[in-house]
């Protein structure tokens, strides 16, 4: 959702939504690639996790061997994609793929891999950015860091459904980090991502409907500190698949104000 918002912000006539295909094929190839290079990375803990045991690389219906070729061809596919656009993108992409090979193993080393993801899940922002405009404006990096946060904090919302499991196995993450106070800095988190989301819509002077989507998400995202009060697991994860409906009001809002400025009264 956040490279679906870098493409139509950055998206000016019908040449550029051309390129903005291209880029959105491209993240969803690097996503794909991303989810397979974590489940390798991971085939030491999924085994020993109730909610990853079921995987094909833990259940050894996909063999190391083979997740790693069918990485390799998403990631060569969504490369020749990006030699499709120009240069800036091109060199941009390179950073992409390290983001997006490197995050899983940090779960090892740190405790803030939400915060990587967030990095790697939120580069095809400033890439759309310089696909469609050949540059990446104050602005790009702006709603770059308001998808950091966000993305830390839906994904502590995942990383508290296997918290037991990962203490256990030695594996980190902000869940472990926060401990205790694990929903006041969650309550941190989108509180961050709102401020830059809103410093976003001044900066860009957006109208009507993009802060009415922007009040929208404030709403979903405060009820899912009403789902996950108790901590349980299921209630953790339920919370986690809410920012899809948080991402989809985001996007929607950015949509209407920029392909169609009438709306914005």
């Amino acid at each position: 959702m956040a490279d679906l918002v870098g493409a139509v912000a950055g998206s000016q006539g019908d040449a550029a939504d051309l390129a903005a295909g291209r880029v959105l094929a491209g993240v969803w190839l690097t996503r794909s690639a991303g989810c397979v290079i974590n489940d390798y990375a991971d085939r030491w803990l999924d085994p020993n996790v109730e909610r990853t045991r079921q995987r094909p690389l833990a259940t050894g219906a996909v063999s190391g061997r083979e997740a790693l070729a069918v990485f390799a061809v998403l990631m060569l596919v969504a490369f020749a994609l990006v030699l499709t656009l120009n240069r800036l993108t091109a060199y941009m992409s390179i950073i992409g793929v390290l983001l997006a090979a490197s995050y899983p193993y940090l779960k090892r080393h740190t405790y803030l891999p939400q915060v990587y993801l967030g990095m790697a899940f939120g580069w095809g922002i400033p890439m759309g950015f310089a696909a469609l405009t050949g540059g990446v404006p104050p602005l790009a990096w702006l709603l770059y860091v308001a998808n950091i946060f966000w993305a830390t904090a839906y994904d502590t919302w995942y990383a508290m459904v296997d918290r037991d499991d990962d203490l256990r196995m030695g594996a980190k993450s902000t869940a472990i980090l926060f401990g205790e106070m694990d929903l006041v800095a969650q309550a941190l988190l989108f509180a961050c991502m709102f401020m830059a989301l809103a410093l976003v819509g001044r900066e860009a002077q957006m109208g009507l409907p993009y802060w009415v989507g922007l009040a929208l998400a404030l709403v979903l995202v405060a009820y899912q500190f009403v789902i996950a009060r108790g901590r349980s697991r299921e209630a953790c994860f339920r919370a986690f698949l809410h920012n899809h409906w948080v991402g989809m009001v985001v996007f929607a809002g950015i949509a209407l104000d920029l392909r169609w400025p009438a709306a914005s009264g």
